[in-house]
This record gives C-alpha cells, structure tokens and sequence, in this order.
C-alpha cells in the first residue's frame, strides 16, 4: 500500500517558522521526484516547491523562495518543507507529493502539476497551516 503522510502543520504568527514533514511508505522515496503544492480557501492549488531525485536541482515559486527550503531523507522516507518568515498569504492547506518519473525539468513538472492533479503520481491528504496574529 502506497500512502504519503504530512504532518507539522498549525498555528503560527507571522514572522514565525515550521517545519512540515511527509513520510511515505510502500515505495523507496530516492526514486521518486518531490513536491509540495498548497491550496487557500477559494483559490487555486499552487506548485510551491519540487525537487529532482536525479540531481537534487530544486524549483520553488517566487512567493517563497528566500523563505521556504525542500528537503528529504531518503534513509527514512521522508520529505520536508522549512518555511521561514511566514506571511498570512501563506495560510493554506500543504500537501507532498512524488512522481516516479526521472524528468530532467522539475520546474515543469511543478507547473504541470499546479495545473492538474494528474501531474503527480501520489499525493497526500494536506496539513493545515494558519499564519495569523
């Protein structure tokens, strides 16, 4: 059985930090590239962060980067996002998510996947993150 599991999330003020942490089990997660998205109420999903299994090149989108780190533990089967300096905006649910195809472009892959969900091959539930005073 295939399963992703994020966890981490909560309440936080901004200018504040967390760190959220995807574990996965059924598959070996050094084959597979990673992704965070987000979705906010009434808004879109969004590509925030991927992260190639080949090389380790990473994509993250302009309103985080600076602010947000894509990690893993292969060892552990584990994916994380470090989120610095966190904005109200930034309030949404988070999820991981892997593909188990070995693409050069992750950046692309990102986009594609903010598009549609089809993009990815597995995804988790989401964690809820709240950025308020």
């Amino acid at each position: 059985q295939v399963q992703l599991v994020e966890s981490g999330g909560g309440l936080v003020q901004p200018g504040g930090s967390l760190r959220l942490s995807c574990t996965v089990s059924g598959f070996a997660l050094n084959a597979f590239h990673i992704g965070w998205f987000r979705q906010a109420p009434g808004k879109e999903r969004e590509g925030i962060s991927c992260m190639s299994s080949v090389d380790g090149t990473t994509y993250y989108e302009d309103s985080v980067k600076g602010r947000f780190t894509i990690s893993r533990d292969n060892a552990n089967n584990t994916v994380f996002l470090q989120m610095n300096s966190l904005k109200p905006e930034d309030t949404a649910v988070y999820y991981c998510a892997v593909h188990g195809s070995r693409i050069s472009n992750v950046q692309a892959m990102c986009v594609m996947a903010t598009k549609s969900r089809g993009g990815m091959d597995y995804w988790g539930k989401g964690t809820l993150v709240t950025v308020s005073s």
